[in-house]
């Protein structure tokens, strides 16, 4: 990454983050990324994935990446590592002109349903910017002391730096658990630009590392949702913000209790 990225004016700068996960076919949930309900939610089957990439195409002006960033740029963001990233994900991209940003847990790489060292070099190669999703995907990544932080990050970007030969310098947080201590330790352990799962295109800094906001794309909303978070229009983007604070409130005041209930509540309602 550029390193004037950490130099922008941010005062009338916005970015809106889009967040996807994994790209699936025939119903196939377990053939990439993390098992379980509350990791399926988030994965998409490859005809609806297709129609949110043309109805971003029809809403944006361009999808951009980092450190090439204007004013209201759209970037799409893929969490997890799933072996999906490299196909289909990668391919249907590339098919539009645009590249992603492809955030790996690096404990997870070469095992079942995650992506292998080559296929991450391969996606650099071809333009998208790998960065890192921690090593671990802790579950509260907020709740973790300084010291387990800097390991999350330290050594998943040396491990995600020795693959590509080039120092890596962005990620995104896992599971929405972001903090004021999280992004400080990914910012000393070199992180230039890290994403959360606040629903905002505001950009703010900290202490030169850029933090920018997502917008969530789940299984079921409809290529409206991606539209309008790409267009900026109100109708999707507050709905989604006011739902995301109700959301981190709950986690906050629950804990743990919150996320056990949460992962009852969709294994119950699980196909």
């Amino acid at each position: 990454m550029a390193p004037s990225i950490s130099k922008m004016d941010l005062s009338n700068m916005r970015a809106r983050s889009l967040m996807f996960h994994d790209v699936v076919e025939n119903g196939d949930y377990q053939s990439s990324g993390f098992p379980g309900e509350g990791a399926h939610l988030y994965k998409l089957e490859r005809a609806p994935f297709e129609r949110h990439l043309a109805a971003i195409a029809a809403a944006a002006p361009s999808v951009a990446t980092l450190p090439a960033l204007a004013p209201n740029s759209v970037l799409l963001t893929f969490d997890d590592g799933g072996a999906s990233f490299h196909h289909p994900i990668a391919p249907l991209l590339e098919q539009h002109g645009w590249r992603g940003h492809f955030f790996i847990t690096t404990d997870r790489i070469g095992t079942p349903g995650f992506l292998t060292e080559a296929q991450i070099l391969d996606l650099h190669r071809r333009g998208h910017v790998v960065g890192s999703h921690s090593c671990s995907h802790p579950t509260r990544m907020s709740a973790l002391s300084r010291p387990e932080l800097d390991r999350e990050w330290r050594q998943s970007l040396a491990r995600l730096s020795a693959i590509l030969g080039e120092p890596v310098t962005v990620a995104s947080v896992p599971g929405g658990f972001y903090s004021s201590q999280v992004g400080q330790s990914a910012q000393a352990a070199g992180i230039r630009a890290l994403f959360t799962s606040e629903p905002t295109a505001r950009i703010s800094s900290l202490a030169g590392c850029l933090v920018l906001g997502r917008y969530s794309l789940q299984r079921g909303m409809g290529p409206e949702w991606s539209a309008g978070f790409a267009a900026g229009r109100p109708a999707q983007c507050l709905r989604q913000a006011a739902l995301w604070k109700a959301k981190r409130i709950a986690k906050t005041l629950g804990g743990t209790a919150y996320l056990k209930l949460r992962t009852a509540l969709l294994d119950r309602n699980s196909p």
